[in-house]
């Protein structure tokens, strides 16, 4: 039942990517263009996630099991460290440049050709790499103390 409830609500991620318009790039793009031709649909878009998010996380809130029963994680810390400002701003970066974020470069897979592809592959070995670089870095700040 947990698998299905995640491709139904995977499904409907993507559905709602594809109506909205956000696997295509010059839409976010656009969005990010403010100087420019400057497009406000992504500000609906978030609004409509923001929405029903800030519903969810208040009902959420105390709760130790998910309504099938699964375990609720522990809230994120509210810290603001270095990680997680370089992850947001790479992040952005690579956003703002390709015009594609994880879940529209995934459902852009089957349509976006071989420049989606290629965004996917370079995420997805981005994603795989990242332990052993920061492994990397912890040595180096080790070595260098």
């Amino acid at each position: 039942m947990r698998l299905f409830i995640a491709l139904l609500a995977g499904g409907l991620f993507g559905a709602g990517l594809y109506i909205s318009g956000m696997t295509d790039t010059r839409k976010v793009q656009g969005w990010l263009d403010i100087l420019g031709d400057w497009d406000p649909t992504l500000a609906f878009v978030l609004g409509g996630a923001i929405i029903p998010m800030a519903l969810a996380w208040r009902l959420a809130k105390g709760r130790q099991h998910s309504v099938l029963g699964s375990p609720l994680p522990a809230p994120s810390s509210p810290i603001l460290d270095g990680k997680l400002v370089l992850g947001s701003a790479l992040f952005g970066a690579g956003w703002g440049l390709s015009g594609l974020c994880p879940g529209p470069a995934i459902a852009s897979l089957s349509f976006g050709g071989w420049q989606g592809l290629l965004f996917f592959v370079s995420m997805i070995a981005a994603m795989a790499g990242l332990p052993t670089l920061r492994k990397l870095w912890t040595r180096r700040q080790e070595v260098s103390i």
